[in-house]
């Protein structure tokens, strides 16, 4: 078993994905003679060729729509965004075309695209820089969005994503490239998009998380059973369009308890869907009010310590743990 970073394990998962399937083909900004602005595309170009890995100019409505094109005729273009906050300038390609087409071509043209790059706050980038979009994107039928916290689910949901007929958002944490984990040598990894996983057993209380928010739950979770006695179950999403929510429903359903936890802001997102299936289907195995942890509802802020008073951290969800489970 292998111990690789989150960033090495995207560029397994594009090497062996563009090694298996000659329609698959990236572009974007930086991508081929930079290797990536993350380095994620490292050593790409030399192995397939710049008709395979495209530097694109700085035009995001352009090149998204390049790649939406080419989907239609066959291709398995992947577009990488340098940052979601950049994919603004190209919703109009992904929420109009990539997401409809399928729909509005009654069914004549697959949409086989993956649109991926990082998202939310990394260190000091300020408000234009440090958005979580996912819930935008989740809020469109047409798309798959998934937002891995792993390297072992990066590398599997993105080779799922890049099989998929349909098209995927897929959004990387942006301070998760250099985390570490072990991930198996010479055995092909499919995550399959929609499927939640068990990031930790624990019986009085369920934290629901994805992409970064994850180790922000473990380190919750760690906490919790050190200090408190309370063991914390921690559901990790990896997809939020589809949620898995069967998963979501047998883990509360076993504590009782339920904490929501994402990096972007409280109004008409992922959590307040979560809460409303949660409350719907499994109403009458609660204990307790949902909590939901989220940033604060504000642009981010430039200066650090003001950064991380926004950011939601481990020790927010470990409060919101207690007050569920009546810890004063």
């Amino acid at each position: 078993m292998a111990v690789i970073t989150y960033r090495e394990a995207l560029n397994e998962a594009l090497r062996e994905e563009m090694a298996r399937d000659e329609s698959v083909f990236l572009i974007g900004e930086e991508v081929a003679e930079y290797d990536g602005a993350y380095k994620v595309s490292k050593n790409l170009l030399a192995e397939f060729g710049e008709w395979r890995v495209r530097d694109a100019p700085i035009a995001e409505l352009g090149f998204a729509g390049l790649g939406v094109g080419a989907a239609m005729v066959g291709l398995r273009p992947i577009v990488e965004f340098m940052t979601w906050n950049f994919a603004l300038l190209a919703i109009d390609q992904v929420i109009n075309s990539a997401a409809k087409l399928y729909q509005m071509s009654g069914g004549q043209y697959n949409v086989p695209i993956v649109f991926r790059g990082p998202g939310g706050a990394a260190l000091m980038l300020a408000a234009q820089h440090s958005q979580s979009p996912e819930a935008w994107f989740a809020y469109v039928p047409g798309l798959k969005v998934c937002s891995p916290a792993t390297p072992y689910d990066a590398k599997g949901l993105l080779k799922s994503a890049v099989r998929d007929n349909d098209p995927v958002v897929f959004i990387e944490g942006e301070l998760l490239y250099n985390v570490k984990g072990e991930v198996p040598e010479d055995e092909e990894i499919l995550v399959p998009i929609g499927s939640a996983d068990l990031k930790r057993q624990g019986n009085d209380v369920t934290i629901v998380a994805y992409g970064k928010m994850v180790h922000e739950a473990l380190r919750a979770a760690e906490t919790l059973a050190a200090e408190d006695e309370v063991e914390a179950e921690v559901v990790d999403l990896r997809s939020v369009r589809p949620v898995d929510v069967p998963t979501v429903l047998a883990s509360v359903r076993k504590t009782n308890r339920a904490v929501i936890v994402e990096e972007g802001w409280p109004v008409a997102n992922i959590g307040a869907q979560i809460v409303d299936d949660i409350q719907r289907e499994a109403f009458d195995a609660l204990d307790a009010p949902i909590a939901r942890v989220t940033g604060l509802d504000v642009p981010m802020p430039y200066a650090r310590n003001l950064e991380k008073l926004v950011l939601p951290s481990a020790e927010n969800i470990r409060t919101a743990a207690r007050d569920v489970c009546y810890i004063s």
